[in-house]
This record gives C-alpha cells, sequence and structure tokens, in this order.
C-alpha cells in the first residue's frame, strides 16, 4: 500500500504526519486489498481543515471518503474511522460476491 500526504495552504508537521501513519495502523488487515492511499490535508479560509483520503482497491474500485473539522488531528481521528469502516464495506462485498 502506498500513502501518499500532501498539505494544502500549510506545511504538515511531522508529529501530524506519524499522528496520521499511526491511526492507519487501524486498517492493518487490509494493506493488501489497498494499492494507493492518498491524504489531502486543505486548511480553508476560515481556519477549519477539510481532509480528504482517495483509497485505490486492487479490483480497481476507486473511492473518496472526506471530512472536516477545526481540529486537524480530531478531523484525521475521525477520518480514519470513515476510512476503516469504507474498507470493511468494499472488503465484504469483494468476499460475498467471491462465496
Amino acid at each position: 500500500m502506498n500513502v501518499t500526504i500532501k498539505s494544502v495552504h500549510f506545511d504538515a508537521s511531522e508529529s501530524t504526519r506519524e499522528f496520521l501513519e499511526e491511526r492507519l495502523q487501524k486498517i492493518d488487515f487490509a494493506t493488501d486489498k489497498i494499492v494507493d492511499l492518498d491524504f489531502t490535508l486543505t486548511r480553508e479560509k476560515d481556519h477549519q481543515f477539510e481532509i480528504e483520503a482517495k483509497l485505490h482497491f486492487r479490483w480497481g474500485l476507486r473511492a473518496v471518503v472526506k471530512t472536516k473539522s477545526y481540529d486537524l488531528n480530531q478531523g484525521i481521528h475521525e477520518l480514519v474511522d470513515k476510512v476503516d469502516m469504507k474498507v470493511r464495506k468494499e472488503v465484504e462485498k469483494v468476499q460475498e460476491h467471491k462465496a
């Protein structure tokens, strides 16, 4: 799984990147099912953060998950939870299809 982190309108600190990578351990079960996972962290004019994850699954499916938050770490926490739910749902669909 290739993970990229891009920040827009600010520079993400090393601690923010480490926090995101630490939270990604939650989806370790699916590292062989996800080809690319691209994160875009954007600071908007009202100091709110829009955090987006683009998932590219091995079987060709692409998904986008977004969240907004005034606290970057809280937004990352929420986004990774959403990514986890999306990954579990898609993996379950594929397993049902094979059965």
